[in-house]
């Protein structure tokens, strides 16, 4: 009897180990991004079994474009959607994403403004996918938010495309979208980046802000792991607010895997700070696709209209220009900012009064 009391402890035992193990995997396993899907004809929470599987028939023969829009900059990601959405007449999906506290006004800003006409979809991004691979410090702060990660995890996404735009949301599209989409990858390239030494136009301005075009102004090359990569620290850098993206080559490579594996990299050894040029999140793209991208026509991403708020283009540049892009501390619904009202063109009011401009 006494026997057959050890031995039902022993099993109880191993059970309830059993029981804490699996608890513990379910916990500790890393998240992916969420495949949430809203659209403006269904509002539902999505399939819960499938809901990669429910393609909107609008989504089929439509030019896709990805765009993040944060609460705090909600106003920014309308009026790049708005810019796009009126200088083409080709059918446009947008894949809009967001945290999950976001879904909601998200939706309400366009389906209570002009915006109602627009084709789209809210994805969900869950930024646990991001846990162990970026470190919370930083002087810039918004170079850290969630959504600022989303392009390294495209194929993650329930986007049924094999190619995509993808777009920042300090941006405004004066061309035709169509014009961009049609670019031609070289074979081998998973997508397509403007490099900064391309627009001659841009560098006198580039100087003047004392802006970094070079991987030495986003990688630190005291760093042995940097140094062992054997990139020329003098060569061109990109900036990846602006891509055409091949999803099928980006999945055949592992892309998302060499990203993540740069992220933790800089985890554990702070390779590049986010005080540099482009934070912590452009230095991955950088060595991942270093001699490995198809490059647009620089007029497809004139940049740096927030570096500064005296440093300013001509005016006839910026007419020629197909796309604009705020990037830096300087955006255009603060102030100041430069070329205001180029953006203020595509800004529509956040119907909730939420989202303001700040302006004197």
């Amino acid at each position: 009897m006494a026997l057959l009391r050890k031995l039902n402890g022993f099993l109880l035992m191993l059970l309830v180990l059993m029981v804490f193990l699996l608890l513990y995997n379910r916990l500790m396993r890393p998240p992916v991004p969420r495949r949430y899907t809203s659209s403006k004809k269904d509002h539902v929470h999505g399939s819960k079994n499938h809901p990669e599987d429910d393609i909107d028939p609008e989504e089929i023969g439509s030019i896709p474009v990805v765009i993040c829009a944060s609460e705090e900059r909600l106003g920014g990601a309308m009026a790049t959607i708005n810019s796009v959405q009126s200088n083409t007449k080709a059918s446009v999906f947008f894949y809009i994403i967001t945290l999950r506290d976001s879904i909601k006004p998200v939706r309400q800003y366009i389906e209570n403004t002009k915006l109602k006409k627009i084709k789209y979809k809210i994805l969900e991004f869950n930024p646990m996918v991001l846990r162990g691979k970026v470190k919370p410090e930083s002087s810039r702060p918004d170079l850290l938010r969630p959504l600022n990660f989303v392009r390294f995890y495209l194929p993650l996404l329930a986007i049924k495309h094999n190619k995509i735009i993808y777009l920042d949301d300090d941006i405004i599209v004066q061309g035709d979208i169509k014009e961009l989409y049609q670019i031609k990858l070289e074979p081998g390239h998973a997508a397509a980046f403007a490099s900064d030494c391309d627009l001659p136009s841009s560098h006198e301005m580039v100087r003047s802000v004392g802006m970094q075009t070079t991987y030495m102004g986003f990688l630190d090359y005291r760093k042995q792991e940097v140094r062992e990569l054997g990139i020329n620290p003098t060569k061109c850098s990109f900036n990846p607010g602006v891509f055409v993206a091949d999803i099928a080559e980006w999945k055949r490579q592992k892309i998302t895997k060499q990203l993540e594996k740069w992220m933790i990299e800089n985890f554990k050894g702070n390779l590049y700070s986010s005080a540099m040029a482009g934070g912590v999140a452009t230095p991955p793209m950088l060595i991942v696709f270093n001699d490995k991208y198809t490059t647009i026509d620089p007029l497809w991403h004139v940049r740096h209209l927030g570096w500064s708020p005296d440093a300013r283009y001509a005016e006839s540049f910026l007419q020629r220009a197909h796309l604009l892009h705020w990037n830096g501390r300087f955006k255009p619904w603060d102030f100041p900012c430069v070329h205001i009202d180029r953006w203020e063109k595509w800004f529509i009011p956040d119907p909730s009064g939420r989202f303001s401009l700040i302006r004197p």
